[in-house]
């Protein structure tokens, strides 16, 4: 009997299809049905949606992607060139959904760390997987991609650090693929038991093509009490990709994240970026940082997430913008009636390098609790000041190299935050290399 092959576009008939493929427990094929269920009767967002209405969804054509990764192998591995003489606690390297490179230390594994694919995890780790599962954090009735992601998500990553463990060096992810004509919905799940820590980097990345491609990826965090993380995905998507993703955490008792998102590719990019501080005493920093050029479109909506008593929540996002690129900032700061003691704070600092890039920043305040230590917001839109560049340009430096200066000292507290050295300063160098292209048109 011949093997179902990929069928275009995503439909019931699909999904059947992507299930007889895959050898996945019951319940997982339930899960993946459900969602299917979910999101048949979801509508598509559309600008009448008070969420949507600064973003056009009419160029995504749904029905001519496949839903499962391209066939072909990486050339080389995916470790970054400036990146390979780090030591990691651990490597995967994911291309078109498949793992081609894996590493695990031995002291992880002696600590009982599980670090591996998705894949591998639903069928090695099944009753882990059964448990958190877009069950805890982002179930598939989240969002209209949330539960086309639900139903069709390729593979990913799955990181358990069990009760009292520390994990001393970064665990490293590459995420590889072609999206012309293809999606990837790749699915990250932390969960970090109590009293544990570790540092988690991924990439998603794709080369530039002239043909539409797809991307609708989640990431789960569970901390328990105590818990230590350290979190940044950066996504370098073509300039052709429609990239819709939702990161968020959930935070137990004491314990602290620090959630740091770089959004540097994609044509459009529509994501949710959330902290859940549920136990007391919890303290969560989102951190984002976005450059965006030519007609580049990115749509941002961070929740602060104050459930528990005494947390304290900081989140500052910066993005540079030129040519015609657009961005749009909504945040909330949202207090329970129980959370007392909160202290909150919340910044979106945009920057312009034209006089046709557009930024809109909306902060909100909801606080139902009257015991709280302060919350406040704020964010500004600017132009680069002409008369830093005047003063810098007259020490001689050129106009190319004044901007880069500028937009450096700018976006340096968010990249100051990235925890591999190695990793911070690439970063710096494609932030120069880009600015000042952008500099010299």
């Amino acid at each position: 009997m011949t093997a179902p092959v990929a069928r275009r576009g995503f439909s019931l008939d699909a999904l059947n299809e992507l299930i007889a493929r895959r050898d996945e427990p019951e319940w997982m094929r339930e899960r993946r049905l459900d969602a299917w269920r979910a999101y048949e009767s979801i509508p598509m967002p559309t600008r009448q949606d008070e969420e949507w209405r600064r973003t056009d969804l009419r160029r995504l054509k749904l029905d001519e992607y496949e839903p499962e990764g391209a066939d072909g192998a990486p050339a080389g591995t995916l470790i970054p060139p400036a990146e390979r003489g780090e030591t990691f606690a651990g490597f995967l390297g994911l291309h078109n959904g498949r793992p081609v490179e894996y590493q695990l230390s031995d002291e992880a594994r002696a600590r009982g760390v599980i670090f591996c694919d998705m894949v591998t995890a639903v069928r090695e780790h099944g009753d882990l997987i059964q448990r958190y599962f877009m069950t805890q954090v982002v179930s598939a009735s989240d969002s209209k991609f949330a539960a086309l992601h639900g139903a069709f998500w390729t593979n990913g990553v799955f990181v358990y650090v069990p009760r009292g463990a520390t994990v001393e060096q970064p665990l490293r992810v590459v995420v590889s693929a072609e999206l012309a004509g293809h999606s990837c919905l790749s699915h990250t799940l932390i969960v970090l038991e109590d009293d544990t820590q570790a540092t988690f980097a991924e990439d998603f990345i794709s080369p530039d093509s002239e043909t539409q491609g797809f991307g609708s990826r989640t990431l789960e965090i569970i901390t328990g009490q105590g818990a230590k993380l350290r979190y940044i995905g950066t996504q370098r998507w073509g300039r052709n990709v429609y990239d819709f993703h939702t990161e968020r955490a959930i935070l137990g008792h004491d314990s602290t994240v620090v959630l740091q998102t770089i959004e540097l590719g994609a044509k459009l990019s529509k994501g949710r970026v959330e902290g859940v501080l549920k136990g007391d005493g919890g303290s969560v920093k989102l951190l984002g940082l976005y450059i965006e050029d030519g007609d580049q479109h990115l749509d941002r909506y961070t929740l602060q997430d104050h459930q528990g008593a005494n947390c304290v929540s900081d989140l500052l996002f910066k993005g540079v913008l030129s040519n015609e690129a657009r961005s749009i900032f909504s945040g909330l700061i949202k207090v329970h009636p129980g959370a007392r003691g909160t202290a909150a704070y919340q910044q979106n600092r945009n920057l312009l390098l034209s006089r046709h890039a557009r930024a809109d920043s909306i902060p909100n305040l909801e606080i139902g609790c009257n015991d709280i230590i302060g919350c406040s917001h704020g964010a500004t839109v600017g132009k680069v000041d002409e008369d830093q560049l005047f003063y810098l340009m007259s020490r001689g430096l050129s106009r190319i190299d004044a901007t880069h200066l500028i937009v450096e000292g700018f976006i340096d507290p968010v990249i100051e935050e990235t925890p591999i050295a190695s990793l911070r300063a690439s970063l710096r160098d494609e932030i120069r290399e880009r600015i000042s292209h952008v500099a010299a048109e």
